[in-house]
């Protein structure tokens, strides 16, 4: 081979060689501009953000402050009907069409935590780790964290938190001579005879409490869940395999135990027997003084005061089993990432700001919510209708669920069956355990 030939065969080389370094350093350009995107002088993005039970004009403020300070980033909030939220959101991702961020029941990630993409270690132009999870644990109510990260990783984050607390009628509370809502359930199996009024047929005139059955009470699973996990009961086994909240806690039927105590108030056999199934709606009979007390989360306060305005209610703690172990059920949702998106970093800097950033004060202020971060707990405690819930974030207690929609249905056929005696308590409890464990051993 001559000189020129040489050089040529070597100049068609390093062309070659010169070429894939150029598309090499583009690709890492535009991935690494792509993850970078969103705030902070990084490139724009186009977010669509679903949500539920918040109406647009509740998202609005804090989603047009975080424009103006990231004027290159747009976030069209669009919210569904509860009802329809959650089928509506699995179809749109399936097919490709579902948002960048979306609201995610505090129970999803094991049903949908495969839709969800955890928060980055890092993002382009931060020095700092995003969001740790010792971060996320110093911020946020510990059942959070159960709830929402896993493998070290953080799934989602939470916008706030609510607990069943007891609310009670004051009037009706006087005229009975009780002073004080009961602490604990003691308390408040003395307090329940005091309170139900019945006429000569033993018809229910006025109701101590809606508790004993399970359709036409209000979260009635979630009432009966907060009075297993008050009680000790186990849930789940370690490994995540299947249920085991009819297995016995050193030697105690503990799940019996809470099962039993729930249903006892719809038996009208019992001495606390005052609600069964031709009783109004829950929420309704209290509203319209039918029911002396009720147990329900914070959403329920302003619906209440629509329904009746002259009604002279408090709300106060969830009776405790044990009161030096405070515990309450915790609901709520929490704003995660889809694994579609096309601007990663972008949409989970809007999360940050939202539920760690100056975003929450702004959606709590326009949501009247109860915070679940620790910071703002101090600031909502003193609030004459949120204080309590506040207070009880620090306390709320959750558990693994594989489908929450299918255990509550679950949940519900087992209360039904032990108040219509098709079963007993240990039968109902044992076949709801069996079904919820079916359904885990799927996954």
């Amino acid at each position: 081979m001559n000189l020129s030939s040489y050089l040529t065969s070597n100049r068609l080389v390093y062309i070659l060689i010169g070429g894939i370094a150029f598309l090499v350093f583009v690709t890492l350009i535009v991935i690494v501009s792509n993850f970078g995107g969103g705030g902070g002088g990084q490139a724009g993005a186009d977010l669509t953000f679903w949500g539920t039970f918040d109406d647009v004009a509740v998202m609005d403020g804090a989603i047009r402050e975080y424009q103006r300070a990231n004027p290159g980033v747009k976030v069209l909030y669009s919210v569904f009907p509860y009802a329809d939220y959650e089928r509506e959101l699995v179809n749109a991702l399936a097919a490709g069409t579902g948002p960048d961020i979306f609201m995610a029941h505090h129970t999803w990630l094991p049903k949908h935590g495969d839709k969800m993409l955890a928060a980055p270690e890092r993002v382009a132009g931060e020095d700092q780790p995003f969001f740790t999870v010792a971060q996320f644990r110093n911020t946020f109510v510990d059942v959070a964290e159960q709830d929402l990260t896993a493998g070290g990783l953080v799934y989602a984050m939470p916008l706030y938190m609510d607990t069943l607390a007891l609310y009670y009628n004051r009037d009706v509370f006087g005229s009975a001579g009780v002073a004080l809502p009961p602490a604990t359930w003691q308390d408040f199996l003395d307090v329940v005879p005091k309170l139900v009024i019945k006429d000569e047929n033993f018809n229910i005139v006025q109701a101590a409490v809606p508790l004993g059955t399970a359709r036409n009470v209000n979260r009635s699973t979630d009432i009966l869940m907060m009075l297993m996990l008050q009680n000790g009961v186990r849930m789940v086994n370690d490994q995540l395999t299947q249920a085991t909240f009819s297995t016995s806690v050193d030697g105690q039927p503990v799940g019996e135990n809470a099962l039993t105590f729930y249903t006892q108030f719809a038996m009208p056999t019992q001495q606390v027997y005052t609600w069964n199934d031709a009783q109004d709606y829950s929420v309704d009979a209290f509203a319209a003084g039918k029911a002396a007390m009720m147990l329900n989360y914070s959403h329920q306060i302003p619906l209440i005061r629509a329904k009746n305005p002259r009604l002279n209610f408090t709300v106060a703690p969830a009776p405790q089993h044990n009161v030096a172990d405070a515990r309450t059920y915790a609901s709520y949702f929490a704003v995660a990432v889809s694994r579609q998106t096309a601007s990663p970093a972008a949409a989970w800097r809007f999360v940050r700001y939202l539920t760690a950033g100056d975003g929450t004060v702004t959606y709590l202020n326009a949501s009247l919510r109860p915070s679940a971060r620790r910071d703002l707990i101090d600031q909502q405690q003193h609030d004459t209708d949120l204080g309590v819930f506040a207070r009880q974030a620090l306390t709320a207690r959750s558990w693994f669920q594989v489908d929450s929609t299918a255990i509550e249905t679950i949940f519900a056929d087992m209360i039904e069956n032990v108040i219509l005696g098709r079963q007993t308590v240990r039968q109902a409890l044992q076949q709801a355990q069996s079904a919820v464990s079916v359904r885990m051993s799927g996954r």
